[in-house]
């Protein structure tokens, strides 16, 4: 019990470091906007996070190294946090990582450095160019860690809406100002007909991968325990997968 209080302990102070920094960003993303609008931003401003172990901390002691996460439709489940970036031409997974983590936010860094560490190991498959991800991903600080690796962010600001009006597909932003952020740079190409074109194609390329994986393949769960042996099992899944791509996009070009 007492060596589960302190691992309980650790995951708390680890935990306030990454709420400390997603608190951060938020409130220079307000002063940021206050300071261009001339306006105080609506809404509540953020709060601080609070430091130290909270009464609803858990620790699992099957799998220690699995974290407990919110599902998308709703409800929570003992689990990781399994990743994957996919090349838009191919389909083929470039990138596979598993993490505890359950935001987003700080998994964007450490796939431009593997990214990076692929170029210079494989210069012959080439240096992507765009980064699409859904709101889950979306920082001030990722749009800067992309913009200096000379990668373009198309990280979206927040869920879209199922049904637009009609005239919003044709709209067009008004001119960039000169001393833009690569924030602001980022919301304006989202706006545009272009960066929506290009947010548009995660819908059809990360997104199918995902599905295949799970309802073709049959991969729902992970077989393994331990954050080490979860991340080779799912190398295996992802590379199964290109496998599978492989063979069809032979097809295509024989």
């Amino acid at each position: 019990m007492a060596a589960a209080k302190a691992k309980i302990e650790a995951r708390a102070a680890q935990r306030h470091e990454h709420e400390k920094a997603a608190f951060d960003d938020k409130t220079k993303q307000r002063q940021a906007k206050e300071r261009d609008s001339g306006k105080k931003p609506g809404g509540r401003p953020p709060k601080p996070p609070v430091p130290g172990a909270r009464a609803d901390d858990q620790i699992n002691l099957t799998d220690e190294e699995s974290r407990i996460m919110p599902l998308s439709g709703g409800g929570f489940e003992q689990c990781y946090n399994a990743q994957a970036a996919v090349d838009a031409a191919t389909m083929l997974v470039t990138l596979a990582a598993v993490t505890q983590a359950t935001n987003d936010k700080q998994q964007v860094v450490p796939a431009l450095e593997a990214f990076d560490a692929l170029a210079k190991r494989a210069p012959e498959l080439g240096v992507p160019t765009t980064l699409v991800a859904d709101c889950g991903f979306c920082s001030e600080h990722n749009a800067k860690a992309c913009q200096a690796q000379g990668i373009e962010p198309m990280l979206a600001l927040s869920r879209q809406e199922h049904h637009p009006h009609w005239s919003d597909r044709f709209s067009e932003p008004a001119p960039l100002p000169g001393q833009a952020t690569a924030m602001q740079a980022m919301v304006h190409r989202l706006k545009t007909q272009a960066g929506r074109t290009i947010y548009a194609l995660r819908k059809q390329t990360v997104e199918p991968v995902f599905g295949i994986i799970k309802s073709v393949m049959g991969f729902r769960q992970f077989s393994l325990r331990g954050l080490r042996k979860v991340t080779g099992e799912w190398t295996l899944v992802c590379l199964a997968w290109n496998v599978k791509r492989m063979a069809v996009l032979r097809l295509k070009t024989g």
